[in-house]
Parts: structure tokens; sequence; C-alpha cells
């Protein structure tokens, strides 16, 4: 696996090392091994799958503060998704900066989301899933949020979204 820090410290892309033979491809996808190695946090509490129908639906940002942060692992599995980050550490000198890249099935990217790091992704494809693992289950009535179309943000999305949860529409400006 190859571990690519972003412009927001701790957080990572990480990209698959395939071995090909005439059958296709093997590539290890996680590995607590090689995350501890790489001063990444590799407990695992859940793993969930997000079916997304229409291209352009945007899902997020969400996080949660400590002592209930989450840290995210997120990959791709069919189609393509934008997935976007926010530093939401307040002691950060990224604190409200924000990371876009492009998951897909094909060019097999994944993303390693720290804690205290508001995320969301958007379906660059029909039919687009999104398979991601949280280090802690989701605490109700802790959950915190930002708007994506904030100025504040200059977040900057690669087609323009179609579908939001009113929830998501809702979340105060900074």
């Amino acid at each position: 696996m190859k571990f690519t820090e972003t412009p927001l410290a701790g957080a990572f892309v990480v990209e698959l090392e395939p071995i090909s033979d005439d059958r296709g491809f093997f590539g290890r996808a996680w590995c607590r091994e090689e995350f501890e190695a790489n001063g990444l946090v590799s407990q695992i509490e859940q793993m969930n799958l997000s079916n997304n129908l229409t291209k352009g639906t945007f899902r997020g940002l969400h996080w949660q503060d400590p002592p209930h942060e989450e840290i995210k692992f997120f990959r791709c599995v069919k189609g393509a998704t934008f997935n976007t980050i926010v530093d939401m550490r307040p002691d950060s000198p990224t604190y409200t900066k924000w990371f876009g890249v492009e998951l897909s099935v094909d060019n097999h990217k994944a993303l390693y989301v720290p804690g205290q790091f508001a995320n969301g992704y958007m379906a660059l494809t029909d039919n687009a899933e999104a398979l991601y693992t949280v280090s802690r289950p989701y605490t109700p009535g802790v959950e915190r949020g930002l708007r994506v179309d904030d100025p504040a943000l200059g977040i900057e999305l690669p087609i323009e979204i179609t579908s939001m949860s009113d929830k998501d529409k809702a979340w105060d400006l900074l």
C-alpha cells in the first residue's frame, strides 16, 4: 500500500500496489500493520456501505468532536465519488482548510480521514457506492456539520449538486 499525506496533516490518500497477472490483479486494500507503521489508527468498530442512486448526490459534511471523534477510511467500490475533508481541529494550522480527491472503482484510491475532520462525498456517477470503516460507533446527539456551499470554506466540487438531505442543507455557516 502506498500512503501519501494530503496538505491537511494526518489525512492520507492510500493507493493499492497491485500485483497483476493474466487473471487480473491482487492488492492489499487494508492492513493493520501498514496503517500502524504509518502512524495511523487501525481500530475498526464498524463498516458502512452507501449507495447513491444519482450522479451529483452529496452526503456530508459531518464529524464528531472528542471524545467521540470518528476516524474513517473511505473507498469507492462502484462508480466514482469525490471525497471532501475539512480540518476542524481548532489548534491546527490548517483549521477550516479543505482537500478533495476522486475515488473510483478504476483508480483504486482510498482516503484516510483523521478524527475531527468533517467529511463528505459526492457521487460522480449514477449508483456510486462508498464502503468505509469507522473507528468508533456513531454517537447520537454529538454529530456536527458544515454546509458544503459555505463561502468561508470555498470548496470547489467537480459537478453540481443534484441531491442532498435537508439536514445537510441546514447546517449553520461558519
